[in-house]
């Protein structure tokens, strides 16, 4: 196999995802003839997150430690500069294909029992495509004896088409906001002083999690998007499940330009997540695993031009 894996590449008329078989993440979406998730090369350990699935926990664990039903556990610094662990166990392994057909995709992985977490946990991730743009769906199951907890999160970084970042506006289903250092929770969340409703990308910097997120009145999913001068758009959409969102606007994300060249360019990335930074030890927003019970959570990518 090569270092980088496979790249599977789905179709459906005018939409068309790529889905890498390491760490089993989005590596780009195409509909209405415009990009609407980041792309990236095939490589092992894709820019910035970009397309990661994160489980069984998303964001950062305080200095790796985190305590379920009075054992505690320490978990390997995946982020060592900063001394946590980030971003689950999955990002970085090899995935095994369980499906395949011309508009879908699904890849399996374990998280096994190893020092720091101590249930095995089956994830496996469906990407389809088609009219309605791209729908991810995820299964989870505890493997083991015990309970377990967990959490979901994904790293996609949103595009209309090659619209500038800074052209665009965020609009956020968000009701609250996490106050951080360091990337770590320094209080309780708190509402947010102004809604991000068609809020212009420029000027702000953002690396945020905002929680409250659900459906609104007479709808089924949480809905975040961003919007173009020309009306253009690109929403995610996800299950209520996913009542938390991190906001990350790096400028210096390697994107590819049409003559081929990659250059640093000002990005954002949407990620919904089931719970926010740290909530091993928190316990907000984490799910509980019986062994043998399952749970099936969805989200997706669609254009709104």
């Amino acid at each position: 196999m090569d270092a980088c894996g496979e790249r599977f590449v789905i179709v459906s008329g005018d939409a068309r995802a790529e889905v890498d078989e390491i760490g089993g993440g989005l590596a780009g979406f195409v509909q209405g003839g415009r990009v609407r998730v980041e792309p990236h090369p095939p490589t092992a350990r894709p820019p910035k997150g970009s397309g990661a699935v994160l489980a069984p926990w998303p964001n950062r664990v305080r200095d790796g430690r985190w305590s379920h039903r009075g054992t505690g556990y320490r978990l390997a610094l995946t982020e060592p500069d900063a001394g946590n662990a980030i971003h689950g166990l999955l990002r970085h392994v090899p995935w095994t294909l369980t499906g395949r057909g011309g508009d879908h995709v699904s890849l399996s992985a374990v998280a096994p029992a190893q020092p720091g977490w101590p249930q095995p946990v089956r994830v496996r991730v469906t990407y389809t495509v088609g009219a309605g743009g791209l729908t991810v769906e995820t299964t989870v199951e505890n493997l083991g004896s015990a309970p377990v907890p967990f959490g979901l999160g994904f790293h996609p970084y949103l595009r209309v088409g090659d619209v500038p970042t800074d052209e665009l506006d965020l609009t956020l289903a968000a009701r609250t906001s996490l106050p951080l250092h360091d990337g770590l929770p320094a209080g309780p969340a708190v509402a947010l002083e102004r809604s991000f409703s068609s809020t212009p990308l420029a000027g702000l910097d953002l690396d945020d999690t905002f929680g409250g997120c659900r459906p609104g009145d007479g709808d089924e999913f949480v809905r975040h998007r961003v919007a173009a001068p020309d009306d253009g758009g690109t929403e995610l959409w996800a299950d209520p499940a996913f009542g938390w969102v991190q906001v990350f606007t790096p400028p210096d994300f390697p994107r590819q330009v049409p003559d081929g060249a990659v250059v640093a360019s000002r990005a954002v990335a949407v990620e919904p997540m089931t719970c926010p930074p740290d909530a091993l030890n928190s316990g907000t927003g984490l799910m509980e695993l019986v062994p043998g019970e399952v749970h099936v959570l969805r989200w997706g990518v669609c254009a709104t031009d």
